[in-house]
C-alpha cells in the first residue's frame, strides 16, 4: 500500500491499483476479486472505525500489525483443491518433452486447410474485401516519349473487422463479437533476469494482466519465463474465466533473478508453437527483455562488431523466403540497457516488429497496441499479383520494404507477399516500369493488378472479382504533367526509411557526423517536394522524425542510451508499414502513432483509462495516424 494525493491507495497482487476506501466498502460487500482482471485475490483490504486516530485520518498497515488499525489488509484462507489449485504445481512441474498438451479449440476442424478453393469477395460473408487502388506517377506521357522508372502506386486497405468498432460498447473485443474475429494462439516470452527486479517486473505484471484481460475464451495463451534458462509457466490454454483466472496467478508469481538467455526463451516459444496439437488461425510470439543475451551471442564490443543475431532465432520460426512458420516475434526492447540490434534483427527475421519501450510506464500502452493488431487480423496470406499490360512494358523494379518480393526472369510479371493484415491497416508499395514509345494508342494499359488472400475466419482463399488495370494517357503533344500527391509522398515515405538506415549504418561505423548529415540532407529534400509545399501530413510527421532522430545522433553516450533503439523502432515500422511504439518522444508529433490502426487506437485508449489509482508518468499520446494534423510545437 501506498499514500496517494491525500488518499490510501491498495495495490493488489494482480497489481491493479485502487483508492484504498472504494475497494475496502467493495471487498466489505461480499467482492473478493479484482474489479478490472477478475482475478481471484489471497489478500484483500478491510476498513476498521479510526475514531480514535488523531484528526481522524488513517494509517496504512500491513496484515500483521495490530487489529485496532483504520487500514489493514487481510489474507483469505487457502481456497480447497480445486480446477485452479494446480496452477503452482504446474509451475514447478518438469516440462514434457513435447508441447502438444494444448487445451482443445472451441469447435476446432481437425483441417483447416481443406477449404484451399478460390471464391470471389463479393460472395464472402465472413468480411468485406480488400480495398485496392492504383495510382500512376502522372496521367499522361507524350507518344513520342518513352519514360524509365515510371512509378505507380499500389495502395491495399483491409477491410473493417466484422466485429465492428462503430460503438465503445460494442468493439471487436468483448466476449460477445468473439466469434466474429479470428481467434489468436499467443505466446509470450518475458525476461525476468536479475535487472527487472523491483518497478520494472511490476509493471511487467500488470501488463500482462491487461493482455490476459482482453483475450476472449477462443484466444489461447502460454507464457515463458527465462533468465539464466527458460521455463513454460503453462501450455497454451484458453483464456476462459478460469483460463485468466490461473494465468493471472502464474505470471503474478513470477521473481526476478539470474541472467539473460534469450535464445533459450525463443527456442521453448517456438518449440510450444511448433509442437501444439491444435492451432487457431493467429499465431504470434511476444518478446520482452532488458538486457543482452549474455549465453549464445556476444555483446557490441565496438563500432566495427558483427554479431550473428540469426543464432538466437530457432530455425522453425525464420521467415526462410516464404517456407518457414508464419509466427512473427514481435519484440520489445525494455529501457536504456536492452540490446536493440538484438531486438530488431529477431523481429525482422521472423517477420515481426519491433518496439523501443523507453520510459518504463509505457510498457502497458505497448503490449496494447500490439495485441490490438493482433486481435483483428482479417486478411491472411494475402498476395498481390503484378502482369504487365502491354507486350513492350517491363517491371523495372517494386519497393515493398520489408515484404518480399519476386519478378519474372522476363520482367512481365512480379508479386508482393503482404502476409496478414489487421482490420482496416493499409499497405503501399511503389512499382516502377519503363515505358516505351508507342505511337499507335491514345491509351495505354500498363499494368494488371490483382490481390488474393485467406479469410481466416471461413479459411477459404479470396480473390477480388476484378483485377485493377492501370492505364495511362498517349496524346500527341501535352501540357505540364501533373504529378500524383499520393505517388509523392510514398515517395517521401520511402526515401526517409532509406535515409534512416544509411544514417544507422553510418553511426554503427562511428561517423555520427555523416548520420546526421545524412537525415538533414534528407529532411531538407523533403521539404522541397511537392508534397511539403501543400502541406501534406505525412511530410510533415517525417520531417519530424528526421529531426528527432538528428537529436539521439548528437553524441555517442545518447545514441547508445536511445538513439540506436529509436532509429531501428522506426525502421522496423517503416518497412513494414505497421505501428511500433517508442517510447514518449520529445517532439509533439504524431509519428509514434505511424500506421496505428482504429483497433490499436480503441486499446491503448482502453490501456490509458482502465488505471486505478496513480496513472503512469508517462504514456503513448492519444493515437493518431499519418493522416492526422500533428499537434503544434
Amino acid at each position: 500500500m501506498e499514500l496517494g494525493q491525500g488518499h490510501a491507495i491498495f495495490t493488489a497482487e494482480c497489481s491493479h491499483s485502487f483508492h484504498f476506501h472504494c475497494i475496502a466498502s467493495n471487498v466489505k460487500h461480499g467482492n473478493q476479486i479484482c474489479p478490472v482482471c477478475r482475478a481471484k485475490w489471497k489478500e484483500i483490504p478491510f476498513q476498521r472505525p479510526a475514531s480514535h486516530l488523531p484528526n481522524g485520518k488513517s494509517r496504512i498497515n500491513p496484515a500483521d500489525w495490530p487489529r485496532d488499525d483504520a487500514w489493514a489488509v487481510r489474507s483469505l484462507p487457502s481456497p480447497r483443491l480445486d480446477s485452479t489449485s494446480h496452477v503452482s504445481s504446474l509451475f514447478q512441474a518438469s516440462e514434457p518433452g513435447t508441447f502438444d498438451d494444448d487445451e482443445v479449440l472451441d469447435q476446432q476442424q481437425e483441417n483447416p486447410q481443406q477449404n484451399v478453393f478460390e471464391k470471389d469477395a463479393s460472395t464472402n460473408n465472413s468480411i468485406g474485401a480488400i480495398e485496392v487502388k492504383t495510382y500512376p506517377e502522372v496521367s499522361a506521357v507524350p507518344r513520342a516519349n518513352s519514360h524509365n522508372n515510371f512509378a505507380i502506386l499500389i495502395h491495399l486497405k483491409a477491410p473493417h473487422s466484422s466485429g465492428g468498432l462503430n460503438s465503445r460498447n460494442q468493439t471487436i473485443f468483448s466476449p460477445s463479437t468473439q466469434n466474429s474475429r479470428a481467434p489468436v494462439d499467443l505466446v509470450t516470452v518475458l525476461d525476468v533476469s536479475g535487472s527487472m527486479a523491483g518497478t520494472k517486473l511490476a509493471l511487467l505484471k500488470r501488463a500482462m494482466g491487461f493482455v490476459i484481460q482482453h483475450l476472449g475464451p477462443s484466444d489461447r495463451l502460454s507464457v515463458i519465463a527465462f533468465s539464466s534458462t527458460a521455463r513454460r509457466l503453462f501450455p497454451l490454454r484458453r483464456m476462459t474465466e478460469t483460463g485468466r483466472q490461473e494465468a493471472l496467478q502464474a505470471v503474478n508469481s513470477l521473481t526476478s533473478n539470474g541472467g539473460t538467455n534469450i535464445a533459450e526463451g525463443l527456442r521453448k516459444g517456438a518449440k510450444l508453437i511448433v509442437d501444439r496439437k491444435w492451432k487457431n488461425p493467429v499465431g504470434s510470439i511476444i518478446l520482452l527483455s532488458d538486457g543482452q543475451d549474455t549465453y549464445t551471442v556476444s555483446s557490441p564490443s565496438g563500432s566495427h562488431s558483427r554479431t550473428d543475431y540469426k543464432s538466437l532465432i530457432p530455425p522453425s520460426i525464420q521467415r526462410n523466403g516464404g517456407t518457414g512458420l508464419r509466427v512473427p516475434v514481435h519484440t520489445f526492447g525494455f529501457g536504456a540497457d536492452h540490446d536493440a540490434a538484438s531486438m530488431h534483427s529477431i523481429s525482422e527475421i521472423s517477420g515481426g516488429t519491433f518496439s523501443f519501450i523507453e520510459a518504463e510506464g509505457v510498457i502497458q500502452d505497448a503490449f496494447a497496441q500490439c495485441i490490438g493488431g493482433l486481435l483483428s487480423v482479417v486478411v491472411q496470406e494475402a498476395c498481390v499479383k503484378l502482369e504487365c499490360a502491354h507486350p513492350n512494358l517491363l517491371i523495372n523494379s517494386i519497393k515493398a520494404g520489408s515484404y518480399r518480393t519476386s519478378v519474372m526472369a522476363d520482367a512481365k510479371a512480379g508479386s508482393i507477399d503482404v502476409g496478414d493484415l489487421y482490420a482496416e491497416e493499409e499497405r503501399d508499395f511503389l512499382v516502377t516500369v519503363n515505358v516505351p514509345v508507342d505511337e499507335s494508342c491514345d491509351e495505354m494499359s500498363l499494368l494488371k493488378v490483382r490481390c488474393i488472400y485467406r479469410d481466416p475466419i471461413s479459411k477459404e482463399m479470396v480473390s477480388l472479382e476484378e483485377d485493377n488495370e492501370v492505364k495511362i494517357q498517349r496524346a500527341t503533344v501535352i501540357g505540364q504533367p501533373i504529378v500524383s500527391m499520393e505517388v509523392d509522398r510514398q515517395r517521401n515515405r520511402l526515401r526517409a526509411a532509406e535515409a534512416m538506415a544509411e544514417a544507422r549504418a553510418a553511426a554503427e561505423h562511428g561517423d555520427l557526423t555523416g548520420a546526421v548529415s545524412l537525415l538533414e540532407n534528407c529532411r531538407r529534400a523533403l521539404s522541397e517536394t511537392i508534397s511539403a509545399r501543400s502541406g501534406d501530413r505525412l511530410c510533415v510527421a517525417l520531417c519530424a522524425e528526421l529531426k528527432e532522430m538528428q537529436e539521439r545522433m548528437a553524441n555517442r553516450r545518447v545514441y547508445e542510451s536511445s538513439g540506436r533503439a529509436y532509429v531501428l523502432s522506426g525502421l522496423s515500422s517503416h518497412s513494414w508499414q505497421r505501428a511500433t511504439a517508442r517510447g514518449d518522444s520529445t517532439d509533439s508529433t504524431s509519428i509514434i502513432q505511424a500506421y496505428q490502426t482504429p483497433t490499436m487506437t480503441d486499446m491503448v485508449t482502453r490501456s490509458q483509462t482502465m488505471f486505478f489509482g496513480n496513472p503512469p508518468q508517462r504514456k503513448l499520446r492519444q493515437a493518431e495516424s499519418f493522416p492526422a494534423r500533428p499537434h503544434p510545437r
